[in-house]
Formats: C-alpha cells, structure tokens, sequence
C-alpha cells in the first residue's frame, strides 16, 4: 500500500516543525476561515440540510452493506456501455495496469485530473519509472508539481501557498514542463490564472491519453461523475483518444437518484457553490463523441478491510468535500503536510491509519492528531462520527488487537511507546474497581495538594507542555458527602443493596424507581 509519503515522520514531529512556520500559519489561517464561512453561509440557505445530511449518510451505508452487489452492478453497466473494468487489489496492481494501458497506446505523456486516488497510489511515479510523463491539470495540482511539493488540502492542494510564491514557481518552472510563463508575470490572480491556461491549453491539445479519478460512479448506469470548478476536467475527459479512470470502490452509489442528493451536498461543504461549475458524465464510449478506449480501474487498497470494522467503516462515507480541515484547530496550526499523506486533517488522521493498517509509527501517531472538540463531525455532509473513529482506533494503537489485514482477520499489537499509558489505564481500571483504594487515594492527594508540580516528569510532560495541571481539592466529592449528608445518605452502595429498603420484586419490576435504569 502507497498511502503515506516515504520518509515522514510521526505526527508530533512534523507538526513541532510546521507550526513554527509564521508564513504557512497566516496562509493557512487566511483560507480556511475565509472557505468555512462562506460555507456556513450556503449551507444555512438549505432549510433542509439536516435532511440532506441524513440521506447522503444513509445511502452511503446502504450502498456499503452491498458494496458487493453494486460494484459487480457496475462493472455489467461499464462494459455493456463500451467500457472495460479492471480490478486492482493493491497500489502495486493499480500501477502495473495503468502503466500497461499507457504502454499500449505508445504515448508517452498523459494528462490527468482528480488525483486523489493516483496520489494515494503514487501513480505519477510510478509512470516516471516507466517513461511516461504525467501533467496535472488542476491549477493547484499544478502549482504543487511544479514546485516539486507535496498536496496538503484536498480541495485547495496549494492552500499553504500564497500568491508571490506561485509566481516565483511559474516564472522559474514552467519553461521545463513545457509553454514558459509570460514574461513580467505579476502576482495579481488574474494574471497566474492566465499563465497557467496557456500553458496546460497546449497539454490539452497534444495529450492523446487522460487518467481520472471519480468523484462517484453510479451503478445502474454505469456513469462516472467528475465535479470540478475550472473547466480542465472537461478537458482531460473528453479531448483525449484513451480514458482511464482510477476510483476507490466505496464511490460508487446506486441510482441517479442517489447521485442527486451528493450533488447538493458535495459543492456546498467543499466551495461553498450552490452548484458546481463543472459536472462531467460519461458512460463508456460513444462514437464520434469523446475518448474512442475507456478504463475504469476499481481501487481496493485497503478499504475492504475499512468495510469489516464496524467502527471505522463509516470513514468510507467521506465524499472528500474538505469541510472538516477547514474547522479543524489542529490542521489550521499544523498544516497538510504534517499528515504524511495525501489525506490530511482529520479525515487523514482515520482514513490513512486504516488503509495501512497502523503499519507505520507515522499510522500509530494520527489518530492522536486531533483535539476531539467534535467540529468536524458537525459540518461532515454525510455524518462521518470522526471522534468516535479517532478514539476506536488509539484503544487500537494502545491494546492491539484483533484486525482484518488484506482479508485476513489478524492480531495486532500494541504499538510502541505506550506501555507507560497501559500500565496507568490499568490502574486506574484497577482503583475505580475497588471503592476503598480509591477513596484512599483521593485523600492522599488532598493532603499532599501543595507539592502537585506545575510541570509532570517523564511521559506526562507532553500533556503540560500545552495545559496547566489541575488543582487537587483539600477534600474528595466522596468525603465532603459523607461529611454533609452522612453515612446513611452518602453511600450508594448503601442506597442500592441496604436490607429493607428495596425487595428484589419490586427492582425486577421497576417499582423501585431509578434503580431499574441504573442497573
């Protein structure tokens, strides 16, 4: 699997690094609040959002419980329109059968748009490892390329650039991909905008292949749909003699009627548009209209373990809108690029960590990439409970356990690093267990209250690095109870197994109040 970069470090590391960048922080700061509130906006226009949402997350589940049934679906609509479907289990499969349908046609560039699932992959170098060029089309996408950068948004991937860096990478690179930028380039938008569409119109004209992804792919038809805002989708789908479509097999969705519903949902949560500029259809091939070979390469990598966890398999709701980045506090400091993926934020921090299967120390430390405040599961289109996934998959880091890996249910464990957390979560399971110990405890504290340091030694040092230590109380909730209230009042174990006061009919049969709902 090819889902994180090679060489990234854990979480904590990268981010340390990143947040001390004062440029990309005021970039970063800069757009993310200004998409987040133009989409509250236009999603408060929809007095039935919360509907919307409700549907999107239900077709979504469906489609999911018969994933199977829809994808071979597919694949009948695909081919009975002219189209051939290929299966690829892993990266390795993907990139062998995309560069083998390059090969075949002879061509030696291609151009490409919506790159998620390439990127996942690492698509463009493995065509550079057989001879083939491959050119981004999105501006963003371009802008990243040709700064030989890495994304680090998923609508925005140049969101950690500004405008006077765009125009250095445009005047110094765009001679060696092909049409130079215009001499006196400026920074003004228009301008870059400008530049950048003289330079793909002649990658446009010349390409004879085009690689896609798919935003959804719709079963009874057998139509995939690319959404996209600059006109360059349209382009690479429609000018080129060869199309090859690489798309996770969780975008699939039953009907068009299904599809009517993420196409409100979707321009909404990403560019805050009504609708988007650029919705492009097709259904294999027609002749005289469009590619004369279409493929589509279906995309396992690691999702069909993400469908048999029960916890994490609503992760592959995700429509990849971008709205929960934009609300995140931890990707506003940090950045994309310290997710080592080309998922970031926190949909990164529980989709990257279950396509590779908690395989790296970079895996192991995402899930610990959020603050848990829950923003992003309000603003997810589709409900994808992300603090939920984020806290199954840290017990998961912590315990281990039992895990579906390319098929095969197997026993992971614990990761690295954590034996220190084990050990305090069993104590802690341990005096909650045990009334006395705890209350023991809790007096203990009380009275050495004066020698709590500000600061924690050893592994509890991370934790007040960034918080302050709470003050222990001079009495426990339980002593000043039992000081107040009395015995008799103040023991719930009293109060719910004392002789005389309840009879075991009366608890059977909820006579006794709260005591039923207690137990």
């Amino acid at each position: 699997m090819s889902v994180t970069y090679l060489g990234m470090p854990p979480f904590p590391e990268a981010a340390e690094v990143s947040t001390r960048d004062e440029r990309l922080a005021g970039n970063l700061r800069h757009a993310t609040r200004t998409i987040r509130d133009k989409r509250a906006g236009a999603v408060a226009e929809l007095a039935d959002w919360t509907a919307l949402r409700t549907a999107g997350a239900q077709i979504k589940d469906r489609t999911l419980r018969h994933l199977d049934h829809y994808l071979e679906q597919l694949e009948a609509s695909v081919s009975a329109a002219g189209g051939t479907v290929h299966w690829a289990a892993d990266a390795r499969q993907a990139n062998e059968i995309v560069t083998r349908l390059v090969r075949a046609t002879g061509e030696r560039e291609v151009v490409k748009v919506k790159s998620m699932a390439t990127q996942e992959i690492g698509l463009n170098e493995a065509l550079e490892r057989a001879g083939i060029a491959a050119y981004e089309t999105d501006l963003a996408e371009l802008i990243v390329q040709l700064g030989d950068d890495r994304p680090s948004h998923i609508l925005v991937p140049a969101i950690h650039r500004n405008r006077g860096e765009i125009r250095e990478i445009f005047r110094e690179r765009m001679g060696r991909w092909g049409r130079p930028a215009p001499d006196g380039l400026s920074d003004s938008p228009a301008e870059l905008a400008e530049a950048a569409r003289l330079h793909l119109r002649e990658k446009f004209l010349n390409a004879k292949v085009g690689i896609s992804g798919a935003n959804f792919m719709v079963a009874e038809s057998g139509t995939l749909v690319v959404v996209e805002s600059e006109g360059n989708g349209r382009m690479c789908l429609t000018l080129p003699e060869t199309l090859i479509s690489v798309a996770g097999i969780e975008k699939v969705v039953p009907t068009w009627r299904d599809l009517e519903v993420f196409l409100q949902l979707l321009p909404r949560s990403s560019t805050a548009e009504r609708m988007n500029p650029y919705t492009s259809t097709w259904s294999g091939t027609t002749d005289g209209d469009g590619p004369r070979d279409f493929h589509l390469v279906l995309l396992d990598n690691g999702r069909t373990d993400i469908l048999a966890d029960q916890v994490g398999r609503q992760t592959l709701r995700c429509i990849r809108c971008s709205a929960c980045l934009n609300v995140c506090p931890v990707y506003e400091r940090a950045g994309g690029h310290a997710y080592g993926s080309p998922y970031p934020g926190p949909i990164g921090a529980i989709l990257t960590p279950q396509l590779d299967s908690m395989a790296t120390g970079l895996d192991a430390s995402l899930p610990y990439a959020s603050s848990l405040c829950g923003a992003c599961y309000q603003v997810c289109p589709v409900a994808i409970d992300i603090p939920e996934v984020l806290v199954h998959l840290r017990e998961r880091v912590v315990q281990g356990g039992t895990v579906t890996v390319r098929g095969q249910r197997t026993t992971v464990k614990p990761a690295r690093g954590h034996a220190a957390e084990r050990a305090a979560m069993r104590a802690a399971s341990w005096t909650f267990d045990h009334p006395r110990a705890l209350g023991a405890g809790e007096r203990l504290a009380a009275r050495a209250r004066r020698l709590v340091p500000s600061r924690l030694p050893g592994p509890g040092r991370a934790w007040t690095d960034t918080r302050d230590v709470p003050q222990v109380p001079a009495e426990s909730f339980r002593d000043w109870w039992r000081r107040t209230r009395g015995p008799s009042e103040g023991s719930g174990t009293e109060r719910r197994h004392g002789s005389g006061q309840h009879s075991a009919e009366q608890h059977r049969t909820g006579d006794s109040g709260h005591l039923e709902g207690n137990e």
